[in-house]
């Protein structure tokens, strides 16, 4: 677990995950979002992205997966993340999630951190959020 003492500025941490098919119509069936362009192969072939892709919000929950769970871990609360979406993602795909500290804000004991999710090396989201880290006294 990191807190606001132990993170500074440059810190990163990345994580790897595949998108399947399966985690896309889990997700469409949670949120209601079932817009074929999702979930639908023929539909998509016609569409300017010739497959399916992932829902811009899944990805967005994966990245919060990453800042809750992983770095700066356990404990932490989002205050505010703001993306772009640079490029399609497709159903099926693996993305790799990077985190990089940015700045750690003093008057509220938040951090700003960098926020990338990678495809084939090149950039599919990029944006950033700025989090309440965990504190010693949340430790698992």
């Amino acid at each position: 677990m990191y807190t606001y003492e132990t993170l500074q500025v440059g810190d990163r941490f990345t994580a790897t995950r595949r998108i399947t098919a399966e985690d896309v119509r889990k997700f469409a069936e949670l949120t209601g979002d079932d817009n074929p362009i999702h979930l639908d192969p023929e539909y998509a072939r016609r569409t300017r992205f010739g497959r399916p892709i992932v829902h811009g919000v899944l990805l967005l929950g994966i990245i919060s997966k990453v800042l809750g769970r992983d770095f700066p871990g356990h404990g932490s609360i989002a205050v505010a993340l703001a993306c772009r979406f640079l490029r399609p993602v497709p159903v099926d795909s693996e993305i790799t999630v990077e985190v990089k500290i940015a700045e750690k804000i003093e008057k509220h004991r938040h951090i700003r951190a960098k926020v990338y999710i990678y495809l084939d090396g090149k950039i599919a989201v990029g944006g950033e959020a700025t989090l309440i880290p965990p504190s010693p006294e949340t430790a698992p």
